[in-house]
């Protein structure tokens, strides 16, 4: 019996790589001649790096860059195999890196993103992921292409810093300075969500009020949005205020699509590419997974989708274990999880649930692998 341990972590109870010792601890009692891995699993969201770095052996790269409101920090992304580099733009222009106190996005800038993607190309890597979650910023992407060498001018034709309150002053877009590396490298966005650039779903009106946008903050950055949307089209000739992903951590999705060429890919469908999971599932008899909620959302781009996904397709069953289960959970089955075990074992409210996660997970996991061995034995029966 061969098992395969690949589940998401329970955000602020347990870590996928606990997670995964809980679920051979189990295996083990029940089937004490079972093999296992377990391996970290992420969406593209916070902890995306950690978790191809260490399933890939691969290393980290620090360097000091910029952070959202230009001060001096030091931040690193990931190197594979020595030709790939992994970068999550949290790391350089992340919320949690601004104080609430001073959260305002007219202020914020991704140009500390674009440093970690200027030293990659400088690095010589030319196959180039960026996860765009947990952003603090909403300036279009001017910041990060700035530091890439492309220039934003206003009126006067002066050069714009790259932050929220500069997309209002966009009039001419200069690409002649482009980093020259960008042409020999393939960009791709961990990206889940298809907002537009501007309008009710746009990354303004969407993302903005958790950055610290409200009132006439938000209504000046969605003003300043359409203006750099029409300034983009005028001078680069994309339209890309409609564009699916464009308004993806306010508004870089579009930047990066429009001067990198970058495609935007589903965060864990890329996950999985980088980690060769697909290659890890040979010989695999169960796939045990799972998040901290499942509900409807989690067909969409969450890890139990695409880990069901995968193992459809090479015929290993799948299933998950949660800490609840929401509205539309079932939707799950016909994307290759074939049940979910709620942790859950009782009746408690939330902070009970999250104050016992561990206990409960052990309990979970020993219902699991119990069950399994009565279907076993029932197939014998057969």
């Amino acid at each position: 019996m061969k098992f395969l341990f690949a589940s998401d972590s329970f955000k602020g109870t347990l870590s996928s790589e606990e997670i995964s010792v809980l679920l051979a601890d189990a295996a083990k009692k029940q089937f004490p001649d079972c093999t296992y891995t377990g391996i970290p699993i992420a969406d593209g969201g916070e902890g995306t790096v950690d978790a191809v770095i260490k399933v890939t052996k691969g290393s980290y790269r620090k360097l000091s860059v910029k952070g959202p409101l230009f001060e001096d920090v030091e931040a690193s992304y990931g190197v594979i195999d020595g030709r790939s580099a992994i970068i999550e733009m949290a790391a350089a222009s992340g919320l949690p890196m601004v104080p609430a106190d001073k959260r305002n996005p007219l202020h914020t800038t991704t140009y500390g993103t674009g440093q970690l993607i200027k030293d990659a190309l400088e690095q010589g890597f030319r196959n180039i992921s960026v996860a765009i979650g947990g952003s603090a910023t909403n300036d279009g992407g001017m910041g990060a292409m700035s530091a890439l060498g492309v220039r934003f001018l206003d009126a006067e034709g002066k050069e714009l810093t790259g932050v929220g309150a500069d997309l209002i002053k966009v009039r001419d877009i200069d690409v002649s300075g482009l980093h020259p590396a960008v042409k020999e490298a393939v960009f791709t966005v961990m990206c889940d969500v298809n907002n537009p650039l501007t309008g009710p779903d746009g990354a303004t009106h969407t993302f903005g009020p958790q950055k610290g946008a409200v009132g006439e903050i938000l209504t000046s950055l969605e003003e300043g949005m359409k203006n750099y949307a029409t300034v983009i089209k005028e001078k680069l000739g994309t339209d890309v205020d409609p564009m699916p992903g464009a308004g993806a951590a306010g508004g870089l999705g579009a930047a990066l699509t429009v001067f990198l060429n970058a495609t935007l890919k589903s965060g864990v469908e890329t996950v999985l590419d980088l980690i060769a999971f697909d290659d890890l599932l040979k010989g695999v008899d169960l796939v045990v997974t799972g998040e901290g909620r499942i509900d409807w959302q989690s067909a969409f781009g969450k890890v139990p989708s695409g880990i069901g996904h995968r193992c459809q397709k090479a015929g290993v069953p799948a299933v998950a274990i949660v800490g609840g289960m929401g509205k539309g959970a079932s939707e799950i089955y016909s994307h290759g999880i074939e049940s979910i075990l709620p942790t859950i074992n009782g009746a408690m409210d939330i902070d009970e649930a999250l104050a016992n996660a561990r206990e409960l997970y052990e309990n979970a996991a020993e219902r699991l692998f119990r069950m399994i061995k009565v279907g076993m034995t029932m197939g014998k029966r057969l």
